[in-house]
């Protein structure tokens, strides 16, 4: 599932430098929405790149009646409609109302509108909400003395049918939301004016995007000289932890943890943000969960990080350095396979052993590596069952 993080700008969070100030630090942190009156729409366009939803109200739509023949106003990537109305508790539901509703009741006739905006007043409104997103592409509902229960309910009814997207005002109240019935939202409107909190927020969306692998320990059969080959650094855009590291190998389905070089050493400066990955025969290990050879990799491609406890990061590629170097061949046990990987003969190169971090220089055999081993065949990078040998 793609989480979202939507920041909340419209006219109830202030006059415009104030939304103006909380737009601009929604920039810096990465979020994917803005949420703005139907005004402000090219004013979030001047700002940067960003996706744009505006609220329709009533009166909206009737400027938009009385100016058909003038130029046309800014296009939003999609329009919500409740604002001022029965979705926010403006206009009361009908007292007749018996969960029957749809996003036409909202829409006054607007054909551009593909969401709603839902406060859960009670739990009349909460199947106001239901119905509401039978035929939108984005249901934003806001709890009123915040229950998770709702939030819960709706997601097992709708979670298929929309994007439910949850209304939050803090970091730990949106991984709450995207933790939910361990499925969670498929995003959170975020209204808050604390760059803290809303760059928060949008790490708690990467983190819930991100793989945990279960990675194993397979014990060094042997280390032999092989001699030259084309080694390839992976320099990334970001800069690594001590226990950080990308997951490469000769074979796809036993990759071995190679850690950056974080550490300081007697014959080079650190780089915490490259990882010496191996020949470029050999395959590195992609976000998506697929794999891609080391030599096909250039700046702007985006290449998986690990930590030593399977924790997933993406990082972009800034530069791939291929040179001649000796090397060792590697091989390694897991439960009966053979795996192997070609890496520099080099004690700047460090794999990760029981006793931590050690160079690939004093790797002996009878040593247990970390590893990610995965039972598969690949084809193009793409998991396939098909049976293939690697030797």
């Amino acid at each position: 599932m793609t989480r979202s993080v939507w920041l909340k700008a419209d006219d109830t969070v202030g006059d415009w430098e104030t939304r103006k100030r909380r737009i601009t630090a929604g920039l810096e942190a990465g979020v994917d929405w803005v949420l703005v009156d139907q005004d402000d729409v090219e004013k979030v366009r001047e700002l940067g790149d960003v996706k744009v939803a505006a609220f329709r109200t009533d009166a909206d739509v009737h400027v938009m009646e009385a100016e058909e023949d003038d130029e046309p106003e800014p296009s939003a990537d999609a329009y919500i409609v409740g604002k001022d109305g029965e979705g926010d508790g403006t206009v009361e539901l009908p007292s007749d109302f018996s969960g029957s509703a749809d996003l036409t009741t909202l829409r006054r006739g607007d054909d551009r509108t593909n969401g709603s905006y839902v406060r859960i007043l009670s739990k009349d409104y909460e199947a106001f909400a239901e119905e509401a997103a039978h035929d939108g592409d984005y249901t934003i509902v806001v709890g009123e003395d915040w229950t998770i229960i709702p939030l819960e309910n709706l997601i097992a009814r709708i979670g298929d049918e929309t994007d439910l997207i949850a209304g939050v005002t803090s970091a730990d109240e949106a991984q709450a939301a995207f933790e939910t019935l361990e499925i969670g939202a498929d995003g959170v409107l975020l209204d808050s004016d604390n760059p803290d909190e809303i760059r928060r927020t949008c790490e708690v969306r990467d983190e819930a995007e991100r793989e945990r692998l279960d990675l194993v320990w397979a014990e060094v059969q042997e280390v032999e000289r092989t001699g030259m080959a084309d080694r390839v650094c992976v320099d990334t855009g970001s800069l690594m932890e001590h226990d950080e590291g990308m997951l490469v190998g000769s074979m796809s389905r036993g990759l071995f943890f190679v850690h950056a070089e974080t550490a300081e050493s007697p014959y080079v400066a650190s780089r915490p943000f490259r990882v010496n990955a191996g020949a470029v025969h050999a395959y590195a290990r992609t976000p998506d969960g697929g794999t891609t050879y080391l030599s096909e990799l250039e700046s702007g491609d985006e290449v998986q990080i690990v930590d030593q406890n399977g924790h997933t990061r993406e990082a972009i590629v800034g530069r791939v350095k291929i040179e001649k170097r000796p090397m060792f061949r590697i091989t390694a046990d897991y439960e009966g396979d053979r795996i192997t990987t070609l890496l520099q003969n080099a004690e700047t190169i460090k794999v990760h052993t029981r006793d931590g971090r050690t160079a690939v220089t004093d790797l002996e055999a009878g040593d247990e590596l970390l590893i990610y081993y995965e039972d598969t065949a690949r084809h193009f990078g793409e998991a396939v069952e098909e049976s293939i040998i690697e030797k």
